[in-house]
């Protein structure tokens, strides 16, 4: 089930958790895919380190693919590459996102994400979307193309208030375009269990009746690290508090 990570307020995490979720999935065995939508490339370079190259096909090719006819027809395949790690492949952020977006916006390639997620899904167990932090093109196109969402939620005041405008956008994608897209769960990131304004805001969404997954990730420096060595934290650390909450989270989200 494709599942798309989102969240309009940047730095709460997204790549991160897209990118530790897929290696859990691929160190379990399971044939797993990210598409990485954001022009940033955070999960891409996250996954890929000094291997990560221009000359490489990336998911801006697959977009810049849908505004041309050719005699040929190029697969969505043909735009991912694999990772240094078993089981785990990629299609690639570019630059480039940012060019195309207006002129798929006016072609309306807004369904085309979804056409090639259908093609891929029977060559993968789990497919990750990371999305950019807007509400933009690429973030529509991954919303209607998914059947799941996650939801990272930073534990402040500016993060509840996004929240709540959030889930009104996936509930108008839900309405007008992908009526089978669910909503996971709210994947609350680097929490404090000792400072109570976090603890406070987190019961207060839980009485609200929102969909907050356990475990809570908890804050690490050690995920910084992992940032920096392009190894997602299943491959460096996996007895790591934070590597486990994940694999629970993982754990969680399989049932």
């Amino acid at each position: 089930m494709p599942c798309v990570v989102f969240n309009q307020k940047g730095g709460v995490g997204k790549s991160t958790i897209t990118c530790n979720l897929a290696a859990i999935s691929a160190s379990q065995g399971l044939r797993t895919l990210v598409i990485d939508l954001d022009p940033q490339g955070n999960s891409s370079a996250y996954l890929m380190g000094g291997q990560a190259a221009d000359k490489q096909p990336s998911v801006a090719d697959f977009f810049d693919n849908t505004l041309s006819f050719s005699l040929r027809k190029v697969l969505p395949a043909e735009f991912i590459v694999a990772t240094p790690h078993e089981n785990l492949h990629l299609m690639p952020s570019s630059p480039r996102l940012d060019e195309l977006q207006a002129k798929l916006e006016s072609r309306h390639k807004i369904f085309k994400l979804r056409e090639a997620l259908q093609q891929l899904a029977g060559g993968y167990d789990r497919i990750y979307i990371d999305t950019p932090p807007a509400l933009n093109f690429y973030t529509r196109s991954a919303l209607i193309a998914a059947r799941g969402c996650l939801i990272p939620f930073d534990c402040d005041d500016f993060s509840r208030k996004a929240l709540y405008t959030l889930l009104e956008n996936v509930q108008e994608i839900q309405a007008d375009h992908n009526a089978g897209l669910v909503v996971e769960g709210i994947v609350v990131n680097q929490f404090q269990p000792r400072a109570s304004l976090p603890l406070r805001i987190v019961n207060e969404l839980i009485a609200e009746g929102l969909p907050v997954l356990q475990p809570y990730l908890p804050s690490s420096i050690k995920v910084r690290e992992s940032h920096e060595q392009s190894l997602p934290m299943i491959y460096m650390d996996p007895g790591h508090k934070l590597t486990q909450a994940l694999v629970a989270l993982h754990a969680t989200l399989q049932r």
